[in-house]
């Protein structure tokens, strides 16, 4: 009983994480909504707001933190529970959360190449103090860098079951593999982060378009980075082949159905984000256009949220949102509840 427990709360935690995110970009994106926005003069120039530190992007970065770090705790557990008892729910418990773990990667890769991104295509030509902008771009890349890094290594390298490293090694012998494995990982992503940041710095000092020989200089040291990963993942490659794990059958229909499931749960979740933050668009109130309107006049208002609103438009968000949550939480449990020597 108490392992069927601790496989229920595995499966839950990916879950609780998605829903922290959900809650924490809904909150950055009514954040960003108040944001003051440029306003156009009558004689055509465009006025900037004034620079101002962006904590929406930190609400951003904090939802996927939270994504990760629950989905590594709930690998933790799937983890423990299959070295005690190698079932069928421990194992769907596992998989489920490296997807998790693999969707806070990408989140978080995407974070930081859209703050890249964002910060050189999109930069006012007003003057912005250093720490704001050290703040508000290059922290948030390098906070993203060292969450995508030990996401990795956490969850597929620095762990006693690591499948990367064979069983039978030595403790000198296995550390040395699992620093090397580390490295094959974690090289080409530092090494992207180096470019980004350095592209980012020139831009800076310059105020230009970065010059075709700075794409150079970036794409060799991404270049660099790979080729380092792969000397220490030839480093790593150890002689002794792991252990083919052995073939079952009998288990097409099964696993349609989880990927039917993942499908489900993806394309739900998208929805309730998307509709979460078509929500706090619609908050968003423009005035009627008249003749001689002045910049000021020509600003959308934001409308504090009310009960309506909630009920009509963020209701069903968050209704999607728990729909997806149940929906895998059920599946898992139910197409391992059959036969899973725990649950009987």
């Amino acid at each position: 009983m108490k392992r069927i427990e601790t496989a229920k709360t595995s499966i839950k935690l990916p879950l609780i994480g998605l829903s922290a995110a959900w809650l924490l970009f809904m909150i950055a994106d009514y954040v960003q909504s108040l944001v003051p926005r440029g306003t156009y003069e009558k004689n055509g120039d465009y006025i900037y707001p004034d620079p101002r530190f962006s904590v929406e992007i930190y609400l951003f970065f904090a939802g996927i933190t939270a994504f990760a770090i629950f989905a590594l705790a709930g690998q933790k557990l799937a983890l423990r529970l299959r070295t005690e008892e190698d079932s069928a729910l421990a194992i769907s418990a596992h998989r489920l959360n490296n997807l998790a773990v693999v969707l806070s990667l990408v989140a978080g890769a995407v974070f930081a190449i859209g703050n890249f991104l964002g910060a050189w295509n999109s930069y006012a030509p007003s003057s912005e103090p250093l720490g704001l902008r050290l703040l508000n771009v290059y922290l948030p890349i390098v906070l993203a860098t060292a969450l995508v890094v030990f996401v990795i290594l956490s969850a597929f390298v620095f762990r006693k079951d690591a499948p990367d490293l064979p069983a039978g090694q030595g403790d000198e012998e296995r550390a040395r593999l699992q620093r090397a494995v580390g490295l094959a990982y974690a090289s080409p992503i530092i090494g992207t982060a180096i470019a980004i940041i350095f592209g980012l710095t020139v831009y800076d000092i310059t105020r230009t378009t970065l010059d075709v020989w700075i794409w150079v200089i970036i794409q060799a040291i991404i270049a660099i980075s790979i080729i380092i990963g792969t000397r220490f993942a030839a480093q790593a490659r150890s002689s002794k082949p792991l252990p083919v794990k052995p073939r079952r059958t009998g288990l097409a229909a099964t696993n349609l159905n989880l990927v039917l499931a993942i499908v489900f749960g993806v394309v739900v979740s998208f929805m309730a984000f998307t509709m979460g933050f078509s929500a706090i668009s619609n908050l968003e109130v423009w005035p009627e256009w008249r003749e001689n309107m002045t910049a000021l006049e020509q600003q959308s208002t934001i409308m504090r949220p009310t009960i309506g609103w909630f009920i009509e438009d963020m209701l069903p968000a968050l209704v999607l949102l728990l729909l997806a949550d149940f929906g895998i939480y059920r599946t898992t449990l139910t197409r391992n509840s059959s036969k899973d020597p725990i649950a009987e």
